[in-house]
């Protein structure tokens, strides 16, 4: 059997969340889905609830890996619920459970997971238009290291599209 590839998308919990960032979240889940393989969140509000709620609504599978030690802070459209108990650390797990990682807008807690992805070298892609730190480090890298550089696209077909030849590379 062949391990489906996991692709974590990151954002804006509620607090920040635009409707314009929920639209492109939603889109890139169903597109996850679409593609076959497993849709990986923080499994909170905001980005994380409309990737998967797009996911499942796209027939996918949703994987939420949260930093409580209870399943019930979940969103409603998680179907495998991995409670952490590590607080902010689970951003590190988000990352290394990942095959590639999709931005979209996003504040500190973000940064944090793509300078996890980034420091093991998995393939980011941010959406350019949709603020916040994906728009600030689309296009480049987060040091003079050069890792990985965050490619900047502006769809979420397009997101999935690079993320996916990455991987399968």
């Amino acid at each position: 059997m062949v391990k489906k590839r996991q692709i974590l998308v990151i954002g804006n919990n509620d607090n920040g969340c635009t409707p314009e960032s929920e639209k492109l979240a939603y889109d890139v889940g169903s597109e996850v889905a679409k593609s076959n393989s497993v849709l990986i969140t923080g499994g909170l509000g905001g980005v994380m609830r409309a990737a998967c709620r797009g996911a499942q609504e796209s027939g996918g599978t949703t994987v939420g890996i949260i930093p409580q030690d209870d399943s019930s802070h979940a969103n409603e459209f998680c179907d495998i619920v991995i409670p952490s108990g590590m607080g902010l650390t689970r951003d590190f797990l988000n990352a290394l459970s990942a095959d590639g990682v999709i931005v979209i807008g996003g504040g500190s807690g973000t940064l944090s997971e793509i300078c996890a992805a980034y420091m093991y070298k998995k393939p980011i892609v941010a959406l350019k238009n949709s603020g916040g730190i994906a728009s600030k480090y689309a296009d480049g890298y987060l040091d003079h290291r050069k890792n990985v550089k965050i490619v900047g696209v502006e769809t979420p077909q397009q997101a999935i599209k690079y993320i996916l030849e990455q991987i399968n590379t």
